[in-house]
């Protein structure tokens, strides 16, 4: 039961429509779904703004699909991150509305949909080989109702590539950098505009890039004050981060909040 399914049913209760037993009886999934193998956190979206997203690394398939059919009968919306073809060609079967984002990795499923914050999330990789992280940090911010460009391909090595783009940089609400190798792209970001930029290392890169260790360290010695980092190969993070940026960032003061909703 998500934020929207509850604020109905106590709607109705107050109006004498439904009774408070069968509006218990309904809310006897929060606050979470216990299915033997999973608790499926039924209270998430209502707590932190954002139903519950299943890594499917390390799951079996049918774990997967459970979890997510246990979402979607909430009325939420799904995200699943780290998913092969395979696994998503199971979940298709039974959730045929299912889309894949083949570079991110990611399942997604949309059943409701909230007003976009006017800010955007603009997201940034230094390389081609850098995109799939990037696609996960956008297809997560866009399930998460938020307005995403994307800028590909502008890492430091052809620096007048990431200049072209000046002006949405500077348009931006959030911005997400996405680099590998010695990760210099995030602090010159962060020392061209006055948004937000939350850094993402990757782990490409030869031997001494350390799978991601080295651009781990460069960006979180920054000396753009703006920059903050997440960890490696991690878009899902930096979308989810930026997303609770952007819409506290564009909530009008005094109003009540839906978290990334």
């Amino acid at each position: 039961m998500n934020r929207r399914m509850l604020r109905a049913l106590l709607t109705q209760v107050r109006r004498g429509k439904v009774s408070v037993e069968e509006a218990l009886r309904q809310m006897r999934s929060l606050p979470f779904c216990d299915l033997g193998f999973a608790r499926v956190d039924g209270h998430r979206e209502i707590r932190c703004g954002f139903p519950e997203v299943i890594f499917c690394q390390g799951k079996r398939t049918d774990e997967i699909v459970r979890i997510a059919e246990t979402i979607v009968e909430s009325g939420a919306n799904l995200l699943a991150t780290r998913a092969s073809p395979e696994v998503f060609a199971t979940v298709k079967a039974r959730l045929p509305e299912a889309i894949y984002h083949e570079r991110a990795r990611a399942i997604t499923l949309r059943q409701t949909e909230q007003p976009k914050p006017p800010g955007t999330i603009l997201v940034l990789s230094a390389g081609t080989a850098d995109i799939p992280v990037a696609e996960e940090a956008r297809v997560t911010a866009e399930i998460m109702d938020n307005k995403v460009e994307t800028i590909y391909d502008v890492g430091v090595a052809g620096i007048h590539r990431l200049f072209a783009s000046h002006v949405a940089l500077q348009r931006a609400n959030v911005l997400i950098v996405v680099a590998g190798m010695e990760g210099a792209l995030a602090s010159v970001v962060g020392g061209l505009v006055s948004r937000p930029v939350i850094a993402v290392p990757t782990s490409i890169g030869y031997g001494a890039s350390f799978s991601g260790i080295a651009p781990l360290l460069t960006m979180l010695n920054s000396c753009a004050a703006g920059v903050t980092v997440v960890n490696i190969d991690n878009g899902f993070g930096a979308g989810y981060v930026a997303s609770l940026i952007n819409h506290t960032a564009c909530r009008p003061r005094g109003k009540a909040t839906h978290g990334t909703r």
